[in-house]
C-alpha cells in the first residue's frame, strides 16, 4: 500500500491511500544515484543501501542527516519504511549485534521493523548539485564552480566499426551518455581506415566469410564519458556493434571534470566587510558559534565552501583566490594555514550540512510526486553550546 502525506510538518499527520503504481526501494535508489552516483563517493566511505531489501515495497520515505534511534522511531511513527540518510550509520564493520552501542541499536530496530536505510554521504558531497551547491544557494553565491575536481572521472572509449554502421553506433553511444565532456555533448572523433580480420572454423562472422581474410572500410570511433556510465555504454556498444567480436579500448584521461568534485567556490553579489560577512554567515547558516582565523581588514567577495570536515581543502581554497573558506572541524594548527591571505571560518559540522536533507526532500519530491517524502524533524546535532 502506498500512502500520501497530508498536512505540513507542524500539523498532525494524515495518510491517504492512493492508487499509485507500487514503488520499491531500488526505484528510490535509482533516483538518488541519478543525482549522486556512488562511483564518485570517496574510497573510505560506506554508502548505498546499508540495511534492508532493495526489492521491498516503499510505504514512505523519511529523510535525515543522521540515522539515530530517535529517527527510526520517527520513521515508525510516520509509516516510513525507508530512511534516506546523509551520513552512514554503519561506517566500520559490525562484528556483533547485541544492542550495546547506538549503531547496533539502530540497526537492530530498523531490521525488527523492516525499515531500510540508505546513505548517500560523499557521493552527494561530490555531486554538482549536492551539499556544497546547497550551501552556496543558502549564501546566495553566484558564478559557482567546483573547488576540488575529482581526478580520474573521465574515460575514453575507442572502437572500430564498419564505415556504413558508424553513424548508428555513434548515435547509440551518445544516447547512452558517451560523448559528453564539461558543457558539451555529442562529442566524438572519427578516423576512416581499413581493418582486416580472418575468422577461424569456430567463428560466425556477420561480415565476410570465415577462413578468408577480410579487408573492411572502418571508422575508428573515439568518445569520452564519465566513469559511472561505463556499464551502460558497454551495453550500447555490444548491442549496436555488428561484429561478432568487438574490438575496443578503454583508457582514463586526466582532464579535470568541472561537474564532479568536492567543495565549491562562488561570489557574493556585493562585497562585504569581514565582520559583516561573519555576521551574515552566522545568521544564514543558523550557527551559534563561528571559529575563525585572524581578520585581514579586507572585503569579502569570493567565497569557498566545503561542508563537513574540510581542513584538506584549505590549500585549494587559497589557490582559488577565495577571500574566505567556510568549512568545519578545523583543528588548532589548521588555522595557521590561513597565513594572512585568507579568512578561515569553521561553522560546525552539523551546521555546514544541515540543509542537505532539505535538498534531498526537494529532489525526491520532484522526482516522485504524490508520494510520502518526509523531512525528519529530529535534530541529530550532538554538539551543544553553552
Amino acid at each position: 500500500m502506498i500512502y500520501k502525506l497530508v498536512g505540513d510538518q507542524d500539523s498532525n499527520y494524515l495518510y491517504l491511500s492512493l492508487n499509485i503504481k507500487h514503488m520499491i526501494v531500488q526505484d528510490v535508489i535509482d533516483h538518488l544515484e541519478d543525482l549522486a552516483p556512488l562511483a564518485y563517493a570517496e574510497d573510505f566511505d560506506n554508502v548505498g543501501l546499508l540495511v534492508g531489501d532493495k526489492n521491498n515495497e516503499v510505504s514512505g520515505i523519511l529523510v535525515t542527516l543522521d540515522t539515530l534511534e530517535a529517527v527510526v522511531d520517527e520513521a515508525i511513527d510516520k509509516k516510513c519504511n525507508l530512511i534516506v540518510s546523509f551520513h552512514p550509520i554503519v561506517f566500520k564493520g559490525l562484528k556483533k549485534l547485541t544492542g550495546k552501542t547506538y549503531v547496533e541499536r539502530v540497526v537492530l530496530k530498523a531490521i525488527k521493523h523492516d525499515i531500510a536505510i540508505y546513505a548517500i554521504h560523499t557521493a552527494l558531497d561530490n555531486a554538482l548539485q549536492g551539499v556544497n551547491d546547497r550551501i552556496c544557494e543558502q549564501l546566495e553565491l553566484v558564478n559557482r564552480q567546483i573547488l576540488i575536481p575529482q581526478a580520474s572521472t573521465i574515460k575514453k572509449l575507442t572502437t572500430y566499426v564498419p564505415k556504413e554502421k558508424a553513424a548508428t553506433l555513434r548515435d547509440a553511444l551518445f544516447s547512452a551518455g558517451a560523448g559528453s565532456i564539461g558543457n558539451y555533448d555529442n562529442c566524438s572523433f572519427n578516423i576512416e581506415g581499413v581493418g582486416t580480420f580472418n575468422g577461424n572454423e569456430q567463428s560466425n562472422p556477420t561480415i565476410g566469410e570465415k577462413g578468408t581474410t577480410r579487408f573492411e572500410p572502418e571508422t575508428k570511433l573515439t568518445l569520452t564519458y564519465t566513469k559511472h556510465l561505463e556499464s551502460k555504454i558497454l551495453q550500447a556498444l555490444f548491442k549496436n556493434h555488428p561484429y561478432e567480436e568487438v574490438a575496443y579500448e578503454i583508457t582514463t584521461v586526466e582532464n579535470k571534470n568541472q561537474h564532479i568534485g568536492i567543495g565549491m567556490v562562488g561570489e557574493l553579489k556585493s562585497p562585504m566587510s569581514e565582520t559583516d560577512f561573519l555576521n551574515y554567515l552566522k545568521k544564514t547558516m543558523k550557527t551559534e558559534c563561528i571559529r575563525h582565523s585572524a581578520l585581514l581588514n579586507k572585503d569579502i567577495k569570493k567565497v569557498a565552501v566545503l561542508g563537513g570536515s574540510g581542513s584538506f581543502g584549505i590549500s585549494a581554497a587559497k589557490a582559488s583566490g577565495a577571500d574566505v573558506y567556510i568549512t568545519a572541524d578545523l583543528k588548532y594548527h589548521d588555522f595557521f594555514q590561513a597565513e594572512n591571505n585568507i579568512l578561515l571560518a569553521d561553522i560546525g559540522h552539523y551546521e555546514s550540512e544541515q540543509y542537505t536533507k532539505n535538498l534531498l526532500v526537494a529532489y525526491l519530491t520532484k522526482k516522485i510526486p504524490n508520494f510520502a517524502i518526509i523531512l525528519s524533524n529530529t535534530n541529530t546535532n550532538p554538539v551543544k553550546y553553552l
